[in-house]
């Protein structure tokens, strides 16, 4: 399927061909959630003259508006479209993996889009209005919505919608895409097989979830891998996979459910491996307290522009849990043995970096093991001053001979 084409919808949302009173009379025979024969269902007992063969293309658009993104449902849908933006009404994006494109896709006025996004939004189990203009959310299906409402975008309502993959990729579809370098693949499978402790760092977009989801589908079969998100994106080939998702609070600020709190609730779920999604907040002091008490093999993400910003991102989020950098560095340096940094190259993301996490007299430092050439995405890259320290953590003298190249000096 390719987002092509005209892609209007009426004021009310009804698409093209369809008058907003079907629509009306369709929507009133429906319970909250419905499936596509019983929208045909409606669409048929509502007394809509349309002929045999458009009966199954009205019911689709219909059901698109009714329990899908409306106009916006085709796009989702598309092969290789990874993130739908829309900016107003007549600014409609999508990326398929070479950068943001329009999309033949409109939508009639600012009110369609907010209500779209109010809808969006209701379909979540969460508030979007005038008291509450900003909602971040996962949808069915695993679509992830963030909307906000103006004056906080004075320019309209802004939509973006990123689509989970549709299959996960396995730690050699990364290598043969060239998300990871050539010979690298064995020093990381190897890291996940001596339940090496580490952080997958990245600007966003860069690919930590799809980096982050291959390594753990590289886990013991026989793992209890307790997953902590919010909103939940990771998708691994395991059995057995717990969820835990953090809930926002209510619209009297009562009823949220935290990271942190989620991360100390997952600890007496016996977990084998525990993932916090996004380290962004204090959860980082609980993961850090559970990775140093017997958990070993544990992992997460953390927005980073480089391998080497990690101690500092560390000791910022440490001060939002009440640590201060030297307890931080003690908790960390003991936790986390090893640091994967990805970064996004124009159009493509690609590990980068593998570096080892250590203390010294000036706090926590991460010295290189391998750094890929960016010149040259076939190359296995060169060694940096952490090599032999990631040497010894994946059992050396297996995986050395995996990547060539001379230290750096």
């Amino acid at each position: 399927m390719t987002p092509s084409g005209s892609g209007v919808t009426s004021a009310r949302g009804a698409p093209a061909g369809l008058s907003d009173d079907v629509l009306v009379r369709v929507r009133a025979r429906l319970p909250g959630t419905t499936t596509r024969a019983e929208v045909a269902g409606a669409l048929a007992a509502a007394g809509t003259p349309l002929a045999a063969a458009g009966v199954l293309d009205a019911a689709e658009a219909l059901h698109a508006v009714l329990a899908g993104a409306g106009p916006l449902q085709r796009l989702l849908d598309a092969d290789g479209v990874t993130d739908v933006l829309v900016n107003g009404p007549g600014e409609v994006y999508l990326d398929r993996g070479a950068g943001l494109e329009r999309a033949a896709v409109t939508l009639p006025d600012e009110a369609s889009v907010r209500e779209l996004a109010v809808r969006l939004a209701a379909r979540a189990g969460r508030r979007l209005d005038d008291a509450s203009p900003c909602v971040d959310a996962r949808l069915d299906g695993g679509v992830r919505l963030h909307a906000v409402l103006p004056p906080v975008a004075p320019g309209g309502t802004v939509l973006c919608l990123r689509v989970a993959a549709r299959r996960g990729l396995c730690l050699e579809d990364l290598e043969r895409l060239g998300s990871v370098p050539s010979g690298w693949a064995r020093v990381l499978a190897d890291l996940v097989r001596r339940r090496v402790s580490f952080l997958v760092s990245g600007g966003t977009g860069s690919g930590k979830t799809t980096v982050l989801a291959g390594l753990l589908s590289l886990s013991d079969p026989a793992d209890r891998v307790v997953l902590v998100e919010d909103p939940g994106e990771l998708a691994p080939d395991l059995l057995h996979v717990v969820r835990l998702e953090a809930r926002h609070p209510n619209a009297e600020g009562a009823g949220g459910v935290g990271l942190d709190e989620l991360v100390r609730q997952a600890l007496r779920m016996r977990p084998d491996r525990l993932v916090v999604g996004e380290c962004r907040g204090a959860e980082v002091r609980d993961l850090l307290a559970a990775l140093n008490t017997g958990h070993a093999g544990g992992c997460g993400t953390l927005h980073a522009n480089t391998a080497g910003d990690v101690p500092a991102r560390l000791v910022a989020l440490g001060a939002l849990a009440g640590l201060d950098p030297a307890a931080l560095a003690v908790q960390a340096a003991s936790a986390v043995q090893v640091v994967l940094h990805l970064d996004r190259e124009g159009h493509h993301r690609r590990l980068v970096e593998i570096g080892v996490l250590r203390r010294d007299d000036r706090g926590l430092v991460v010295d290189a093991a391998l750094r890929a050439d960016r010149a040259d995405p076939a190359s296995p890259g060169t060694r940096g001053p952490g090599w032999p320290a990631l040497a010894q953590l994946v059992d050396g003298h297996a995986a050395a001979g995996q990547v060539h190249g001379r230290p750096s000096p």
